[in-house]
């Protein structure tokens, strides 16, 4: 070895006691702050700390309570792209009668598949099995192209154990504006608009409607389970804010 060699080892040495020292030096410190920390909080401080964090899980209970005590009287879906896709006037050249597919899938007389959008079948489901829904009405609300083509994939989609006609109370297809099929539903129900909530996946529906008074949600990629739980959330907030 040369005189340089060991020169350069015995430093290196040196500079690997001084990093174990100080790691020493930094666990002892860590060990000593830790049991000031359990002095500082004995027992009953914990229990105090799992009270308040128990105090707040049950304050976002409430608060769910609250919003379940808030549900819309009325819940109304557009079809056409909101419910299913594709919309029933691109199916122009094929359409009725439609064949069920062991998917869940529809298929047209062309072999144009049509598809139940996002969490559609979830939610209908849910709105006719769920006993907190048992007083709110489902209505269809829509300007589609062909209304005898969307009655035909009503009977044949499933919302679970239900097709979609059975899953509907009140049905507003036709030509119009879509604040007409509103004013119908109301002078049907006697819901106040402000007890209605809507999903359309086209904004020029939801803007006519709106003024109205009912809670309107776009919903441009179709009825997603996030379109959903926004609506119920406005629904809630705009109840409040009347009260």
């Amino acid at each position: 070895w040369s005189l340089t060699s060991l020169k350069l080892l015995v430093g290196r040495e040196k500079v690997a006691r001084a990093v174990l020292m100080r790691s020493r030096t930094l666990l002892l410190a860590t060990s000593a702050f830790s049991l000031s920390l359990v002095s500082a909080f004995p027992t009953p401080a914990l229990s105090a700390l799992s009270t308040r964090s128990s105090a707040s899980s049950t304050r976002s209970s409430i608060t769910g309570l609250e919003m379940a005590a808030r549900l819309p009287k009325l819940v109304a879906f557009d079809l056409d792209a909101t419910l299913w896709y594709p919309e029933m006037y691109q199916l122009w050249g094929g359409g009725a009668p439609f064949k069920p597919n062991k998917d869940g899938t529809l298929s047209d007389k062309s072999g144009t598949r049509c598809y139940l959008m996002g969490a559609s079948a979830k939610i209908l489901s849910h709105l006719r099995t769920d006993p907190q829904w048992k007083d709110t009405k489902v209505a269809y609300v829509s300007c589609t192209d062909e209304p005898d083509w969307a009655e035909e994939c009503m009977d044949l989609f499933r919302a679970g154990s239900l097709s979609l006609q059975q899953t509907v109370d009140i049905k507003e297809i036709y030509k119009a504006n879509k604040n007409k099929h509103f004013q119908s539903l109301h002078k049907k129900t006697g819901i106040p608009y402000e007890d209605m909530i809507f999903f359309d996946n086209e904004n020029h529906n939801c803007v006519n409607v709106q003024p109205l008074g009912v809670t309107c949600i776009y919903t441009p990629k179709g009825m997603t389970q996030e379109a959903w739980e926004q609506g119920l959330a406005k629904h809630a907030k705009a109840e409040v804010s009347a009260r």
